[in-house]
């Protein structure tokens, strides 16, 4: 999903507000992909942490994530980044970008 510089905006400012629900370490990114897949489901918005242990950078483990989830990088700062994938589920509310 390509997504817009206003929509990007609109996803960052909502980043700030989030924790990181997915921990990228030893395992790599293959290890968190079914959970990430469960989270982008649910919250359509996702942030990530990279440890040290990984041996990835936080822009590779993004990139890595968002080809395998087929999702979309909103942001990369220091050792953390989100994705963001529109959901599928009807029960979730849906983000309205601009």
């Amino acid at each position: 999903m390509k997504l817009t510089g206003s929509q990007i905006r609109q996803l960052r400012s909502m980043c700030n507000q989030l924790k990181p629900t997915v921990s990228i370490g030893k395992a790599g990114v293959e290890a968190v992909v079914a959970s990430t897949e469960e989270d982008l489901e649910a919250h359509e918005l996702v942030k990530c942490t990279v440890q040290g242990t990984s041996g990835l950078d936080a822009r590779e483990a993004a990139d890595a994530l968002a080809e395998l989830t087929g999702a979309t990088v909103v942001q990369v700062i220091g050792h953390k980044f989100s994705i963001y994938r529109e959901t599928s589920r009807k029960d979730v509310e849906k983000i309205k970008l601009r």
